[in-house]
């Protein structure tokens, strides 16, 4: 049967029904929905979704032959095509035998004509939806957004999260890393700087390198990281005072970085955190500049400070004396409802009202929210205003801006400039709404 057409009421384009069909062999065990949910999240972005879809489709595994009947226009098939050639490729749990474009059977006809009958859903940023356009990124977006907000399967987002030190990205970064486990032969600073260079602090050393693996996601027990990390620890020292990385440097704001590190790379770093509870100042965060006197907390340490005893605690279960540190420094933030003086309840810095990615180590209001979104349980009500705030820089078309960008060198440029759609921020603002959106709507 040949594909069918509709001509929409008005001015809109035709759109066609087709088919794609694959022969898989799926290993024991495994869900058969698997192969279908794979397909229904590179169309619509979503694993289980009602009503307008981008690409209304339709998903059937029997006896070994998937076929997914599908509707968009004429111009838009090859596109839509490769998203289900990838996504059945994406699967550890099945083989794909073959697959090829097939027409719709005639026993399909009355489901055709139903699927060309569903609304698209709106669309956005280039004429793509949200989800889809967050999807078509690199790994490292790809598997969070897929984990985050779509609810897909488990082997689904491991398959995905597999590719980041292969593909993207992570293997991109990876490939400039030193023989001896560095980047730029420094822990904090290139061993070297460059005639010219500016006065920004470039990103280029070992510390905010592997701060950008951890963000990627990149599998601690792949082979590559787990050589990458044994030679951090034999080879990578902190400029301060020769310390080995992993053992400790002096600044809590440091120190904090190194401990989400450790805590997620796998390595042992009690002593550091034993050290950062005892420098929580009195009235409940920290200071880098403690050393020289300080006795009031900074936002920026204070993040940082939290993200390594929260980290921490899920990797090792945390001590009492560290788990009610982390929970005096979340008051710390929450007292100043996440932007706020405590005294005055002025904006501390209208600079944290703008969204920053990579982060560094500044603080900003999203980071704040990442953080609580971290811990889990039902959203405090002090962090309604910050959330307030990150509704109102939702775009028209549902996407985020990328605002504040910290300046220094870098080893390769991951989004557009200031003032342009940003995944890294889109991702982060829609997975924090999930989950205060989850609890206030109970």
């Amino acid at each position: 049967m040949a594909e069918l057409l509709l001509t929409p009421v008005g001015d809109g384009p035709a759109r066609q029904a087709l088919a794609h069909e694959a022969t898989v062999e799926l290993v024991d065990g495994v869900d058969p929905q698997a192969v279908g949910a794979a397909v229904t999240i590179a169309l619509c972005g979503h694993w289980q979704h009602e009503g307008s879809c981008l690409w209304p489709h339709h998903n059937e595994l029997v006896d070994g032959r998937a076929r997914t009947l599908f509707v968009c226009e004429p111009d838009e098939e090859p596109a839509v095509r490769a998203r289900i050639v990838a996504a059945l490729g994406s699967g550890a749990q099945w083989r794909v035998v073959s697959q090829r474009a097939r027409p719709v059977e005639d026993s399909e006809r009355q489901l055709a004509t139903d699927l060309l009958e569903v609304p698209r859903c709106q669309t956005s940023v280039d004429g793509t939806d949200v989800m889809a356009w967050l999807l078509d990124s690199d790994p490292a977006i790809r598997w969070q957004v897929l984990q985050d907000l779509t609810g897909a399967p488990a082997d689904v987002v491991a398959t995905e999260r597999a590719r980041v030190t292969r593909e993207g990205w992570g293997a991109r970064l990876l490939a400039l890393r030193d023989d001896d486990g560095q980047w730029a032969g420094g822990a904090l600073f290139p061993a070297t700087r460059a005639p010219g260079q500016p006065r920004w602090q470039p990103w280029t050393a070992t510390s905010y390198s592997l701060v950008a693996l951890a963000d990627f996601g990149a599998d601690p027990d792949a082979p590559t990281i787990r050589d990458t990390i044994d030679l951090v620890r034999a080879n990578c020292r902190w400029e301060h005072d020769g310390q080995p990385f992993f053992e400790r440097e002096v600044e809590p704001c440091i120190n904090g970085m190194v401990v989400v590190l450790g805590a997620y790379f796998g390595q042992p770093v009690d002593a550091i955190v034993e050290r950062l509870v005892g420098e929580q100042l009195e009235d409940g965060g920290w200071n880098c500049w403690t050393e020289f006197g300080s006795v009031r907390s900074s936002f920026h340490t204070t993040i940082r400070v939290l993200e390594g005893l929260l980290a921490h605690e899920r990797a090792t279960g945390g001590t009492p004396a560290s788990i009610a540190a982390r929970r005096r420094g979340e008051e710390y933030l929450l007292e100043r409802r996440l932007l706020r003086r405590k005294s005055t309840g002025d904006v501390v810095k209208h600079e944290w009202l703008q969204f920053s990615y990579p982060t560094r180590w500044h603080y900003d209001v999203l980071r704040g929210l990442e953080y609580f979104r971290g811990v889990g349980g039902s959203p405090d009500a002090r962090l309604d205003e910050a959330v307030s705030l990150l509704r109102s820089k939702q775009r028209p078309d549902g996407t985020w801006l990328l605002e504040h960008t910290h300046p220094g060198a870098i080893h390769f440029a991951m989004e557009g400039v200031d003032g342009t759609p940003s995944r890294w921020n889109t991702l982060r603002a829609m997975r924090v709404l999930r989950w205060y959106e989850r609890f206030s709507s109970t």
